[in-house]
């Protein structure tokens, strides 16, 4: 396997890390208070309201986590799957996952909402110029049979 490959391989892990980190920090935030009784069941059984801020706060992250980063995945298997992953590809796929991250800790920390947006902003650029890239190497740039 390429090095270009395996290098795209480990952004996608990079980006389901993100993910799965997220929601095992919710449920350190939310599953104890609940244990403790300080959140009834009830309160949380149809909405999160009831939970404080942070656990909120990881919640939605946790959420925004299966929004772009669908697509991401989707393009990250196209491009292991057309096995011609170049260094376009591993290059805006590693940018996209680092912007993730970034606007991941901004929303859970202060969620200055102008910061965010602006990080979510510049991962979707990303995540466009690597779908652009996509369909024209595998559409436009490829040979016809």
């Amino acid at each position: 396997m390429p090095l270009t490959e395996k290098l795209l391989i480990l952004a996608i892990a990079a980006q389901v890390l993100l993910t799965l980190g997220i929601l095992m920090w919710l449920g350190f935030e939310r599953v104890p208070r609940v244990a403790r009784g300080e959140i009834a069941v009830r309160d949380i059984a149809t909405a999160g309201d009831a939970y404080p801020l942070r656990a909120r706060l990881l919640s939605n992250n946790f959420d925004n986590q299966f929004q772009l980063p669908v697509l991401f995945y989707v393009a990250g298997l196209l491009s292991l799957w057309s096995g011609g992953a170049g260094w376009v590809e591993l290059v805006l796929a590693w940018l996209f996952v680092a912007l993730r991250y970034v606007h991941a800790a901004i929303h859970v920390s202060s969620n200055r909402v102008y910061r965010r947006f602006g990080a979510y902003t510049a991962g979707l650029v990303v995540l466009g110029l690597l779908w652009l890239w996509l369909v024209l190497r595998l559409v436009v740039l490829a040979p016809s049979n």
